[in-house]
């Protein structure tokens, strides 16, 4: 039942802002039944039904081409609605100034044009040229003054005016000539916009310019790959021998529909340029099941580390078959810590299965991952969610490595994301317990990434011994 609600408010949500977008950039700014204004229209009916598609074609168990077919479409809409939404409410501070700027603009304009014919009147009056307004008096001879019997004048009588003869159609279509120059019709002008609408045009186009732009940037970003960052871990109870131990730790792959084969290839060569010790892959490796896409994940098996490469479930496992994946991973040469265990060259490396795991009794242990182990040795431990940094801190754990939290992908998801999670990226200290997020390797959904570049990690620990 309360699912049910809440998807009836999202549905709404998305209704709402569909119609919000779709009135200040088709409503606002073309003329009813001309070519934008449908295609405009269509766009906003097609547009969310393909994102609902990308949304739910995996979880109805659709064949994997349709969710591949709507999975870029319907996913890049996602983004592209929110930048859109966001730069239109933007334009609502604009526009009143806009407008204001403008009127302002059309006063000044009126007011030289009132002075500029003023000054013409005043210039015709002070020439010296006075309209003739006498009597006109026929030319003739004077009449005479001396005769005795002046004869009264009449007035000859008028000729009768011709009446105008019907036009000659071969005249009429006669192009002009020396003899007979045309005169050129005045031009009608063109129509100005109102106002109003030239304001819509400009904010709604500098909207979407904006928008758009954004959400190409964010593409740009994910398809391009992961850059390296390198973040330095000093560790108190780390041997001198273990210094400089470098732990590469990527999250968040997300092979899926839109990001495959070479999405992780790309992962695979930037971890292994890093030469590190170690691989630590904390979750949410796929959207989707080892039958749609074990050959995606099949450059794992290239990863080279000479303390191996580690693997724990995040939420997303849970969603797409998560016992079949740590198979799987297994096969590729992971090693899955499920709620395990192993003793490095001078620490302990834990990892415990994701909270989503609880629903099939597989969630994440504690006491069996880090219960009996000698804690006058340092612990790593890999958990997917940060949300776990507290059950960390009661057991001893020196430094928890986990994702999850995209770094909020999508700005401003970033506030979002720290509502729902002790840290959202970077390195953060609990009491004796240091927590490092990482931003991901992927994405989820849209495969954009605005404010939150996508990264892998190579965590080097330091010991104060040294």
């Amino acid at each position: 039942m309360i699912f049910a609600l809440v998807a009836l408010v999202v549905l709404a949500l998305l209704a709402a802002v569909h119609r919000y977008v779709w009135r200040r950039l088709v409503g606002d700014t073309t003329a009813p039944g001309s070519t934008l204004r449908r295609v405009g229209t269509v766009a906003a009916f097609v547009l969310p039904l393909l994102s609902v598609g990308a949304m739910t074609s995996g979880r109805i168990g659709a064949p994997f081409w349709l969710q591949q077919v709507l999975a870029w479409p319907g996913f890049l809409w996602l983004a592209a609605l929110m930048y859109l939404t966001l730069a239109l409410l933007v334009g609502e501070f604009v526009r009143p100034v806009l407008r204001r700027v403008l009127a302002r603009r059309d006063a000044a304009a009126a007011d030289r044009t009132t002075a500029v014919l003023s000054s013409e009147a005043v210039a015709t009056t002070t020439s010296g040229t006075r309209p003739r307004t006498e009597e006109l008096v026929p030319a003739g001879p004077a009449p005479s003054t001396t005769s005795a019997d002046p004869v009264p004048e009449t007035a000859p009588p008028a000729e009768p005016e011709p009446e105008p003869s019907a036009p000659d159609p071969v005249a009429a279509t006669a192009p002009a000539t020396a003899d007979a120059p045309a005169t050129d019709a005045p031009a009608t002008p063109l129509a100005r916009p109102s106002r109003r609408l030239f304001v819509s045009r400009v904010v709604g186009g500098a909207a979407a310019a904006a928008g758009l732009a954004t959400v190409g940037y964010g593409t740009a970003n994910v398809l391009s790959g992961p850059t390296v960052k390198r973040v330095t871990v000093p560790l108190a109870k780390l041997p001198r021998a273990a210094h400089g131990f470098r732990i590469a730790v990527v999250s968040d792959i997300h092979i899926g529909p839109i990001l495959g084969r070479a999405h992780t290839r790309r992962i695979v060569d930037t971890i292994n340029s890093t030469s590190p010790d170690l691989v630590a892959v904390v979750g949410d490796l796929v959207d989707g099941s080892v039958a749609d896409l074990g050959s995606a994940a099949e450059p794992l098996a290239g990863l080279r580390a000479p303390h191996g490469s580690f693997f724990v479930t995040g939420n997303h496992e849970y969603f797409s078959g998560a016992e079949q994946w740590v198979n799987h991973v297994r096969e590729l040469g992971l090693i899955p810590l499920e709620n395990a265990r192993v003793e490095m060259g001078g620490f302990d490396l834990a990892g415990v299965n994701d909270i989503a795991g609880e629903t099939e009794g597989q969630g994440p242990d504690f006491a069996r991952a880090l219960g009996d182990r000698d804690r006058a040795r340092a612990a790593v431990l890999l958990a997917h969610q940060p949300v776990v940094i507290h059950d960390a801190v009661r057991h001893g754990v020196d430094l928890q490595l986990s994702g999850h939290t995209h770094g909020g992908q999508l700005w401003p998801g970033n506030y979002l994301a720290e509502l729902a999670n002790p840290t959202v990226a970077g390195l953060e200290r609990y009491g004796d317990t240091q927590l490092f997020v990482s931003r991901g390797a992927g994405a989820w959904g849209p495969p954009v990434r605005v404010g939150a570049p996508a990264d892998i990690t190579v965590v080097e620990l330091a010991s104060r011994q040294a």
